[in-house]
């Protein structure tokens, strides 16, 4: 059986993947599971911009791929970049393997809010599945609706849904685990 392989990076709450695992997992019909332990993200630290270089972080992650792994997911609390952009939410290997996705700017309290673990579980969710969109060969979506939309603030994060519009869905099934056709529909 394929698994969506959830990886730690860093100090990230594992409660937290336990509840979002299932939430992922199931927008592309795939069991899932944690790998433990997961690593020390230090090497992709660039203190020049106090920010974990994202490419870096997906190199290293293909050391944790096995024959059992359908994707890899990294999660991470620390906030991520890649050097033409200020940040990212996250990052993927188009049509690879790995995705990675930071908590860090998803949270209220980023933004001087007060904290609020439902929205940052539900945007978490949406990041995560728009960047395992990638490794799917799924790019940018026109429907700001659809998980696969781009977005450069957490604002567009929240506009989003947790799945994929009927076109996206229509390039993503060949390519799931298990072929079997979804209808649409927005959670």
């Amino acid at each position: 059986m394929k698994l969506l392989r959830l990886l730690p990076i860093g100090d990230i709450d594992l409660r937290a993947l336990e509840q979002v695992g299932p939430l992922i997992a199931q927008q592309f019909h795939v069991a899932w599971d944690i790998v433990q332990p997961g690593f020390d993200p230090q090497f992709a630290y660039h203190a020049e911009r106090q920010q974990y270089h994202s490419t870096e972080l997906l190199a290293r992650m293909t050391g944790f791929l096995g024959p059992e792994c359908w994707r890899m997911l990294g999660v991470t609390g620390h906030d991520l970049y890649i050097p033409i952009l200020t940040f990212v939410f996250g990052e993927a290997q188009m049509g690879g393997p790995a995705a990675v996705v930071s908590t860090h700017r998803l949270q209220q309290e980023f933004y001087g809010l007060p904290p609020d673990e439902n929205l940052s579980r539900e945007r978490l969710v949406k990041e995560a599945v728009h960047e395992l969109g990638h490794t799917l060969d799924l790019r940018h979506c026109d429907d700001y609706r659809c998980a696969m939309a781009a977005s450069h603030a957490v604002e567009w994060i929240d506009l989003k849904e947790n799945g994929v519009c009927p076109g996206c869905n229509d390039r993503m099934a060949p390519l799931l685990p298990v072929q079997k056709k979804v209808r649409f529909r927005f959670f």
